[in-house]
């Protein structure tokens, strides 16, 4: 069984003050961001928000585009036709179903088109301050990799990291397994030399002999 308060100090001693690396400056910004991050990487996302949030910046401004003129925008994001038609399907509702503002809640934000469960705890987590867990590529992968879970379904990841670890630690550990896959589990050559979890990581056991 995991000591989860040695896990949470060798994660806090890793990226002791982890932030969400998307930059927005509004909830609804944060949204349109989290969706494109889908299969993309932030820095591509932050590249394309800073253009396009200069002029559409609210449900309202997006909805002047066509479906064809925001694929333009968005085309290095990947995914741009679903992502686009999301993105205007979101939109709309927001305006017709929350006046714009997009709710403080999990559920009621799932009931927006194109928004899922892992966008939904994202928005929630960072601009909410909200306990959620958001399962991306990278937590899947090193809970997986860490024993935490055998599981490729997302949401059966996230009941049984919710229900391994402290609900006012979700928040901050989904961004510190963020970072922690992002920059040392990565999915190809991870840089086992610098991660504190050997000991319990199913990758290192299968691959490092020594």
């Amino acid at each position: 069984m995991i000591n989860t308060k040695d896990f949470y100090d060798k994660l806090d001693k890793i990226f002791p003050e982890p932030k969400c690396e998307l930059e927005y400056n509004s909830v609804y910004q944060l949204l349109v961001a989290v969706i494109l991050s889908a299969q993309c990487t932030d820095k591509r996302v932050n590249i394309v928000t800073k253009e396009l949030f200069k002029n559409y910046d609210t449900p309202e401004k997006m909805l002047t585009l066509t479906q064809e003129e925001l694929e333009d925008k968005i085309h290095s994001c990947g995914f741009y036709h679903n992502k686009a038609k999301n993105i205007l399907s979101m939109s709309k509702d927001l305006i017709e179903k929350f006046d714009s503002k997009v709710p403080m809640d999990i559920e009621k934000m799932q009931s927006l088109a194109g928004v899922g469960r892992k966008t939904a705890n994202v928005v929630y987590s960072e601009a909410f301050k909200g306990d959620a867990i958001a399962v991306d590529t990278h937590v899947l992968r090193v809970s997986n990799r860490l024993g935490f879970v055998k599981t490729e379904n997302p949401y059966k990841c996230e009941l049984a990291l919710m229900e391994l670890f402290d609900k006012s630690r979700w928040g901050k550990m989904h961004l510190q397994l963020v970072h922690f896959g992002r920059y040392i589990c990565k999915a190809i050559n991870p840089k086992c030399d610098e991660c504190p979890f050997t000991r319990i990581c199913n990758y290192y056991a299968k691959h490092n002999t020594k």
